[in-house]
């Protein structure tokens, strides 16, 4: 396993329905030299689907053109790329995220917890929060709102992940500073990228994207962040050893939890 890892969220700006322009700005936005980098939630498609038929239209299976791309891609710069993508499997459409490593290999992951007009289009995610390896250390994926409930980052942190890769298509301003604190309760490190710009492809529905895409670790540290508006990476170096869960002497951070004193 690595002890140190060079990362980058990338934070684009996508055309809705435009795949192979989007799926072309985003990956030249990647720079050389990586080990992982990720790109946002639905970040080839766009986010804003008017309804299921829509939805439908964009879907792909994983070996659509989006992974197809993210695929050679990997291969030729040798990182390891998360994205996320509609993905269809038979009549189900999930709001999912892939990892791809440089050797073709792909990991899944469905958006468990399902935000505003999503309900309505997509189906609920079924496969839980896994673990992987991949770019010489432990990976575990999250989409968007999953944020907000602890629980996601905790399963992965419990089931060994040391880095969060987070695609998101984020709305809600307080999302970066909130990631700050999963990382310091669980002792990770994350990646919330995120995307900028504005859809209202609604009525009446307005989404402004608010951007900050980062790079957090668990001693309350920033190593890189974005504004909310600029598309680009944020790059960022971290060695792995942060991730030990023992915080003092006597404290370790899963030793001393108390399952029989909670209520859950």
């Amino acid at each position: 396993m690595m002890t140190r890892l060079k990362v980058a969220s990338i934070q684009t700006s996508p055309v809705f329905g435009d795949v192979s322009r989007n799926i072309d700005t985003a990956l030249a936005l990647i720079p050389d030299g990586l080990d992982l980098a990720v790109l946002p939630e639905l970040f080839a498609s766009g986010y804003q689907f008017r309804d299921r038929d829509e939805l439908a239209n964009l879907a792909e299976d994983l070996d659509g053109p989006t992974c197809t791309r993210l695929r050679t891609h990997a291969s030729d710069s040798g990182t390891t790329i998360v994205a996320g993508l509609p993905e269809r499997d038979g009549d189900r459409i999930f709001n999912s995220s892939v990892l791809v490593r440089p050797d073709g290999s792909t990991e899944l992951y469905r958006k468990v917890h399902l935000f505003w007009d999503e309900k309505l289009i997509f189906a609920p995610g079924d496969l839980g929060f896994q673990v992987f390896e991949a770019c010489g250390t432990t990976v575990g994926m999250m989409v968007c709102f999953d944020w907000v409930f602890p629980e996601a980052a905790r399963s992965l942190a419990l089931a060994g992940a040391k880095v969060i890769c987070h695609p998101s298509n984020l709305v809600l301003t307080y999302c970066p500073d909130a990631m700050t604190t999963r990382c310091i309760e669980n002792r990770v490190y994350a990646l919330t990228s995120n995307r900028v710009g504005v859809e209202e492809r609604i009525e009446g529905s307005r989404l402004e994207f608010t951007g900050m895409s980062q790079v957090c670790g668990p001693l309350n540290n920033i190593l890189a962040r974005l504004d909310g508006e600029e598309t680009g990476a944020a790059v960022a170096e971290f060695d792995l050893v942060d991730t030990d869960k023992r915080l003092t002497p006597r404290n370790d951070l899963w030793d001393d939890r108390r399952p029989d004193q909670y209520s859950l």
